[in-house]
């Protein structure tokens, strides 16, 4: 959860390709429910790809065309939010193409800190495509759909983000899902029916958290989910957090000790030390990057000098009834057996997200009865010639969430 997918591989490698005042704004803007806000067409992305050198000329791109939705979802104390999200479809697809619609791809962001972050604002602002839906839009072929998430977006400033917090992070991928369909039957874009689910990092919690809900509801159907590098056995995270001196990362350490406070009614004082709990409002209201958020914290983990109450981390390791022990154990999403198959991409060598989390999601999940859910070493099935960090192996783990994806809607749909 170190950075986010888009500065992992996307801001560094695809967005530079074109300077902001070289494109102009879509000038169609009359859409129904939403509006465009990026509008590439096939030839100009296969040039500029092809300028930098990211595909070869032999390689099948789409145009891309994203819409900036509205909606309202749900939050953790059950109360609405109007949020946003990113829908991109591809353009200058065959005909034969457009007849069968779109399979979609529900993809849930990594971890972000600044609103100028959110898959909407990227693309609100600069006017050129962004994220992982390049890969799954213009290169796969797929109808991408990235929610903003409570906190972000269109309901920045107005609620906390609920950081890895099922309910929350499900509601919010659910209700975009839904006002995507309802957006392209209303803007006459055929969709397939044929859904998919995935996501990095945060993402990749977000995800297998949507996938149970999808599941426990019943409305929607999913053919499969590909969650990467999350946190989902939230309680073996926290315990293994807790126990270390140290802390890797601690902007996202103190980002889950303030949503789990926010989220649970409690004082964040009680769970983040002073003074870093009076600070954190500040740090973390979506105008500031990690970059800028990690050196303002403390890297110990507890103590006088430490990021968390020490009366906290003495209660959660001494009192099985300690609310957090609660929560973080009923924001788990690795104790249940889904359906559906899944396929849990992760690199062997993430130094934030251990590789074994994805071990216990697979091995608890075959145990209670799973059919079809398998672990995939990355650097394993890419054959890469080294193990892969959490901040190196998101580019790696979308490439391959893409080859799978393609295989199976070729099996059901010939393209």
């Amino acid at each position: 959860m170190k950075t986010s997918i888009k500065s992992i591989f996307i801001s560094t490698n695809i967005i530079l390709f074109v300077g902001c005042g070289d494109i102009d704004r879509p000038a169609d803007t009359r859409v129904k429910g939403g509006e465009i806000v990026v509008d590439f067409s096939s030839k100009m992305m296969k040039d500029n790809l092809l300028q930098k050198g990211l595909i070869d000329k032999n390689q099948v791109v789409f145009g891309y065309k994203a819409y900036k939705i509205p909606y309202t979802t749900t939050d953790e104390h059950g109360e609405e939010v109007a949020v946003s999200g990113l829908f991109v479809i591809p353009t200058g697809v065959p005909s034969a193409i457009s007849k069968l619609g779109f399979s979609m791809v529900s993809d849930d962001h990594g971890t972000i800190f600044a609103n100028a972050d959110a898959p909407s604002v990227i693309a609100s602002n600069s006017g050129v495509p962004d994220g992982a839906s390049i890969l799954l839009t213009s290169l796969g072929g797929f109808a991408t759909l990235q929610p903003d998430y409570i906190g972000f977006g269109d309901s920045y400033k107005k609620h906390y983000h609920p950081f890895v917090l099922k309910k929350s992070l499900a509601y919010t991928t659910i209700d975009f899902i839904k006002a995507v369909k309802n957006f392209a039957y209303n803007n006459n874009i055929l969709l397939n029916n044929q859904l998919f689910l995935t996501g990095y990092s945060e993402g990749g919690y977000a995800s297998m958290a949507t996938l149970q809900k999808i599941e426990e509801d019943g409305e929607l159907s999913v053919d499969m989910a590909i969650p990467m590098a999350g946190p989902y056995d939230v309680n073996k995270t926290a315990f293994g957090v807790l126990s270390s001196s140290k802390l890797s990362v601690p902007s996202f350490m103190a980002n889950f000790g303030y949503a789990y406070a926010k989220a649970y009614d409690k004082e964040v004082s009680t769970v983040i030390n002073e003074p870093y709990a009076s600070k954190l409002p500040a740090l973390i209201d979506g105008s500031k990057t990690r970059e800028f958020i990690d050196p303002e914290l403390s890297y110990d983990t507890t103590g006088s000098t430490g990021l968390f109450n020490p009366t906290f981390v003495n209660n959660f390791f001494k009192d099985s009834n300690f609310w957090f022990r609660d929560a973080v154990v009923g924001n788990t999403v690795s104790n249940w057996a889904p359906d559906t198959p899944v396929r849990l991409l992760h690199c062997q060598g993430d130094d934030v997200i251990p590789y074994a989390i994805s071990q216990i999601t697979e091995a608890s999940m075959q145990k209670m009865g799973a059919r079809d859910v398998k672990l995939i070493p990355i650097e394993k099935e890419l054959r890469l010639d080294h193990n892969m960090t959490h901040g190196e192996c998101g580019e790696y783990a979308y490439k391959l969430a893409v080859r799978i994806f393609s295989k199976i809607r070729e099996e059901k749909f010939g393209y």
